[in-house]
């Protein structure tokens, strides 16, 4: 076996601390940020990477080598025999420079930038994750949007007559000789999931953990992004595509998940949430700068847009009077979708193990006798 790996890892948040579990360079600055990072999930950091070590034999220490960009990428493969990306893409031009290439980790479980023909052409494996991580902004999601489907942000804890006045109910014991008492304080507003379209803007990786949910639920899924996907794949995800604007005007629920870039920046508008259906709810767990501010802040006020989830504001920390905050109908939270923390140090740990069983498989020397 070889012992001195190369791991080439995409210079993303989470894949690039792969780098400090693995490199064998024990910078006390570094263990101490990671340290302090984890601390509130993950009591004792060092015993937790000496047991994820354990657990990955023979695949520390290796050498780590970071790529931010597609040029990086290739400027790293020579010589490495690992690969683990998010986005980057490895195709034929990528494998043509990796000569040792054994392993390619996909980051995530969808495999578009990766060409599989081309790696199993050359006997390289392919693995994939389903992220923890992934699976818990979804779920995150979903529990913003049932907390406004029922109004729960408004009504826990408020138990007296005078609790329920002073937030704006107005409480009263129904006739019990001809009625139930069934919500006796009489809120109004509250919704089904079921029966419902749910409208995703990016069918990646959270997308498809929402589809999942939303199918179960009895939702109807539309679903809208650069490429559509091909038809099998829509079966699998119960999903069908639309244009954005048809997205917009036909869901109950608009959920963006796309990362923030130059192209997602104000993805949506004025002019996009006025074409969302009066009345509809958005839930935000990508960044808040994909929906424009001062447009968001007319819709509530207009009461066009019948609620809000936003999982990560527009200043980190944000200000106690905010303007979005006045509104009823708005949950804010402060970045904590894909929490706890060790489901991302979970992804990362099954990830090393599966890195170390397929390395060792490959480069372990033939036994056949000559």
């Amino acid at each position: 076996m070889i012992n001195n790996k190369i791991i080439v890892v995409e210079n993303d948040p989470f894949p690039r601390l792969l780098q400090a579990f693995l490199d064998g360079q024990g910078d006390p600055q570094r263990t101490a940020a990671i340290t302090d990072f984890v601390a509130h999930d993950i009591a004792d950091y060092p015993r937790w990477l000496a047991d994820t070590r354990a657990q990955a034999p023979g695949l520390y220490p290796a050498e780590v080598r970071l790529a931010s960009s597609q040029e990086e990428l290739r400027a790293a493969l020579p010589g490495a025999h690992a690969v683990v990306t998010e986005s980057l893409v490895v195709g034929a031009t990528e494998l043509a420079l990796a000569d040792q290439l054994k392993v390619v980790q996909k980051y995530g479980t969808v495999l578009r930038n990766i060409d599989t023909h081309a790696c199993a052409a050359r006997g390289i494996k392919v693995l994939t994750l389903r992220r923890r991580a992934n699976v818990g902004c979804a779920e995150y999601a979903f529990g913003l949007m049932l907390m406004l489907a029922k109004r729960l942000n408004e009504t826990p804890n408020l138990l007296s007559m005078e609790q329920l006045t002073a937030a704006g109910f107005t409480p009263k014991h129904f006739d019990r000789r001809y009625t139930s008492n069934s919500n006796w304080v009489r809120v109004g507003g509250m919704r089904n999931l079921c029966g419902a379209t749910l409208g995703i803007i990016g069918l990646g990786e959270i997308g498809r953990e929402l589809a999942t949910r939303a199918h179960a639920f009895g939702m109807s899924i539309v679903y809208h992004q650069r490429t559509p996907l091909p038809a099998s794949d829509e079966r699998e995800w119960h999903a069908q595509y639309r244009t954005l604007d048809a997205l917009l005007a036909e869901s109950d629920w608009v959920f963006p998940t796309v990362p923030l870039t130059p192209a997602t920046r104000r993805l949506l508008g004025r002019e996009q949430l006025a074409r969302m259906k009066p009345g509809a709810g958005l839930v935000n767990i990508s960044r808040a700068d994909v929906v424009e501010r001062h447009a968001l802040h007319d819709a509530l006020a207009s009461g066009h847009l019948g609620g809000l989830g936003l999982d990560t504001f527009y200043e980190e920390p944000g200000s106690a009077d905010d303007p979005l905050l006045k509104f009823r109908n708005v949950i804010i939270t402060q970045r904590i979708a894909a929490q706890p923390r060790f489901n991302a140090f979970g992804d990362l740990a099954e990830l090393m193990a599966g890195l170390a069983t397929a390395l060792a498989a490959s480069l372990t020397p033939s036994l056949t006798p000559s």
